[in-house]
């Protein structure tokens, strides 16, 4: 670990995508954080959230600015709008006018922003174009701004990526606008990372801007085309001259997580070349060595592997069971999720002993004839099938076989989570977790995780979901009655 700096460095942004991945950073690198949100509950199930200072405060409210800024070094602004709303121009200005001034008043050395890749003076996008007039309006206190101009950031997760890997994932054929041959320069989000931390390093980056991209420079049909090979997925991609930017935004909306309201300024951007056009970020930052498209699609799949996917699954849960439903359905990083979860009046350890028991000869408590049926499809195509039962009828250890699943992690008296090795378009997990609530209480979280691949995959998740609604609604019930039992009457 390396030695504390005594540097504070403040975080703005610390929710949202870049600020969420920037501030567990700057702590490996020994840095003093202080966070910036409207809503602290927000940093719930963060990992390094007890590290770090939190202040409350909003960009647009100056009055709540000083006391965040107290003591602070460098301030790194990862703060915009993103939407279709005519006035989002106007808001962002106002905001990082709020935020400049602040951190003048309290001394504060450098701001460090992101912002977006752009030829200024050519047909910028409106959105853009507002990157780049909020980095000159930071700069009018009078505090040196380092600011980075990016393309599009390759990671799970960030919004340009997930509706390039949405929209390849799902249409085996992709009618695109003429947007889809313009140049572009991805960055890996590793690599962005890596310039925004060391400007704290650099101090000749102060009042620079900084055009930042990878290695390769591509058009966006190279991107979908690269992302689906490595996927192992074919496609075609067709262009048609007659997509408006709102007309495509529907469609992105249909096939994809994103809603029209953001995808709209996205495509609108994506007509315009946003390539590097000078070294001085490698005179500046010759340490950082940008990866290259196709490793960078790599890194960012990782999150559909079972080692890295459980860093994506630290959503924060509410404190009762009355402020969730019974069922939650999401997608993130392309991964859909299903949890459910109930609070049992029996100990987490009880809790834990009931689903780490299930399979072989206990079977699945819910419809075990659809289970074995299951099994047997499976079985006629040429996968493992249900025939291996468990090794042990109580004891679970990482590689054990269960039915036609696969102990993949093991948390004794808290999580057993199983990966699916049955024949499936995608790749398919079932964790169960038991979360102390009291010494007698404890609240039981089941969650069924699907990766799909290409679109046969998102349409086996949505054609089986009402039989899985009625199995895992079931188990869960099953789970908890069976805890009950096995922890016995409650003392008065």
């Amino acid at each position: 670990m390396p030695a504390p700096h005594r540097e504070l460095v403040l975080v703005s942004g610390a929710t949202g995508y870049i600020g969420g991945r920037l501030s567990p950073l700057l702590l490996e690198h020994g840095y003093r954080v202080r966070v910036l949100v409207r809503d602290p509950n927000r940093l719930e199930g963060r990992t390094w959230r007890d590290q770090v200072e939190v202040a409350l405060g909003d960009v647009l409210d100056p009055g709540s600015l000083p006391a965040a800024m107290k003591g602070v070094t460098a301030a790194y602004y990862l703060i915009h709008s993103m939407s279709s709303n005519a006035d989002f121009g106007q808001r962002d200005l106002h905001a990082a006018r709020n935020f400049a001034a602040a951190a003048a008043a309290q001394g504060v050395e450098r701001i460090i922003y992101l912002g977006g890749l752009g030829k200024a003076g050519s047909e910028l996008s409106e959105h853009l174009r507002s990157r780049q007039e909020t980095g000159a309006a930071l700069r009018e206190a009078g505090v040196p701004v380092t600011e980075f101009r990016a393309s599009i950031i390759v990671g799970s997760g960030s919004v340009s990526f997930e509706m390039i890997r949405s929209l390849t994932e799902r249409l085996p054929v992709m009618i695109c606008p003429r947007w889809v041959y313009t140049l572009t320069q991805p960055i890996a989000i590793d690599d962005a990372l890596s310039y925004l931390a060391a400007a704290l390093e650099t101090p000749a980056s102060a009042g620079e801007i900084i055009e930042i991209g990878g290695s390769d420079v591509m058009t966006y049909r190279d991107m979908m085309l690269t992302y689906a090979r490595l996927r192992g997925l074919r496609r075609f991609v067709i262009p048609v001259p007659f997509l408006t930017p709102r007309l495509s935004s529907y469609w992105v909306h249909l096939v994809t997580p994103i809603p029209s309201n953001i995808a709209q300024p996205l495509i609108k951007g994506l007509g315009v070349e946003v390539i590097v056009t000078d070294d001085r970020a490698h005179r500046l930052f010759p340490g950082v060595r940008p990866m290259d498209y196709e490793s960078a699609v790599l890194r960012a799949l990782t999150g559909l592997e079972a080692s890295a996917v459980e860093t994506s699954w630290s959503d924060a849960l509410a404190s009762s069971q009355r402020d969730l439903p019974p069922v939650v359905l999401t997608t993130r990083d392309g991964m859909l999720i299903e949890r459910r979860q109930r609070d049992v009046d029996a100990p987490a350890g009880a809790v834990y002993a009931e689903f780490a028991a299930l399979g072989g000869r206990k079977g699945w408590l819910a419809f075990n004839s659809l289970w074995r049926l299951r099994g047997l499809a499976d079985r006629l195509i040429g996968g493992v099938g249900f025939r291996r039962g468990r090794r042990h009828p109580a004891n679970l250890r990482v590689g054990d076989a269960v039915d036609f699943w696969r102990v993949e992690a093991v948390e004794p008296g808290h999580l057993v989570r199983l990966r699916a090795e049955m024949k499936v378009p995608g790749r398919a997990w079932l964790q169960l977790e038991a979360e102390p609530l009291t010494p007698t209480r404890a609240r039981l979280i089941q969650t069924a995780f699907f990766a799909p691949k290409g679109l046969f995959g998102l349409l086996y998740w949505y054609l089986l979901w009402p039989a899985h609604g009625f199995i895992f609604s079931r188990l869960i019930r099953k789970l908890a009655e069976g805890a009950t039992l096995r922890a016995g009457p409650v003392a008065p």
